[in-house]
């Protein structure tokens, strides 16, 4: 069983910035109290890549970097690596396909800061491969500082990645998560304290992680799996099972084959038989 890559019937960056020009120009109507906010964060510019820049300098932007000086940071890395708008633009489709809050790609755009968070990791990222340590880690400071999520510029992280409402999200250094990856906020990919080198969670395409779930140590969560809310996940995952508790356990196989996508963290409601997936059921 595969989960569907995520670059396939996705807008590209023109085709969205077109529709978010007609909801801009709609909200110009509807709300004439934010034109100047509308005008300046949205129409003004030409481009998605120039609204995103321009908006995430602005909510990074203070007294001791100017919005100016954190353009120029985001300008190399846009300009140099395609990859980092493309992700950007599919990162906020699928938004709109698994947020029911979402009232449009504006709204999530401008307001939802878990995806403004993860933009601002793809930057940081950029300048750790490029050598730029430093400022790779003052952006990662800044925006955990801002918006409360704290993902480590060494991290890999891939596209389609659906981070909701975000609060307390922390991502380790040696973490990888695939694409297609949904979680909620309070989620941990972290460490287990007493290991060196290689330690953090390896995320396959397609898993739902919880709200508040900690996945912690270098563990495999395989494709397709979900982590029920609250869980500690101590050891791999199986593909296309549920875990959960503390430690998680195995406790059935999701409703959906793609539960990041759907966003269902249900159950199916036939039995289930854990020897059914390993050679060894859950420990008691």
């Amino acid at each position: 069983m595969s989960i569907p890559k995520v670059k396939q019937g996705y807008l590209s960056p023109q085709e969205l910035w077109q529709e978010i020009e007609r909801e801009a120009a709609q909200e110009l109507e509807n709300e004439p109290l934010l034109s100047t906010y509308i005008f300046s964060t949205v129409t003004y510019h030409k481009t998605f890549a120039d609204v995103l820049m321009f908006h995430l300098a602005s909510k990074l932007g203070g007294p001791t970097l100017a919005d100016r000086n954190w353009m120029k940071i985001f300008a190399d890395p846009f300009k140099d690596d395609a990859q980092i708008v493309e992700s950007a633009c599919i990162d906020l489709q699928v938004i709109a396909e698994r947020d029911p809050a979402c009232t449009g790609y504006m709204t999530s755009l401008l307001y939802f800061k878990g995806y403004q968070a993860l933009q601002c990791y793809r930057v940081a990222n950029w300048y750790w491969k490029n050598g730029r340590k430093f400022l790779a880690l003052f952006i990662q400071s800044r925006m955990s500082e801002v918006f409360s999520v704290d993902i480590h510029p060494a991290a890999q992280i891939g596209t389609g990645i659906f981070v909701d409402h975000a609060h307390g999200i922390v991502i380790g250094e040696t973490a990888v998560v695939e694409d297609n990856v949904s979680m909620l906020h309070g989620v941990t990919l972290g460490g287990t304290g007493n290991e060196r080198g290689d330690r953090h969670p390896k995320v396959r395409h397609g898993v739902l992680i919880g709200a508040g779930a900690k996945v912690l140590g270098n563990i495999e969560i395989n494709e397709g799996a979900t982590i029920a809310a609250s869980s500690v996940v101590l050891e791999d995952v199986p593909a296309h099972v549920t875990v959960a508790g503390i430690p998680a356990r195995i406790t059935g196989h999701p409703r959906t084959d793609n539960p990041a996508r759907d966003m269902d963290h249900r159950l199916k409601e036939e039995g289930f038989d854990p020897c059914s997936i390993c050679d060894v059921a859950p420990k008691t």
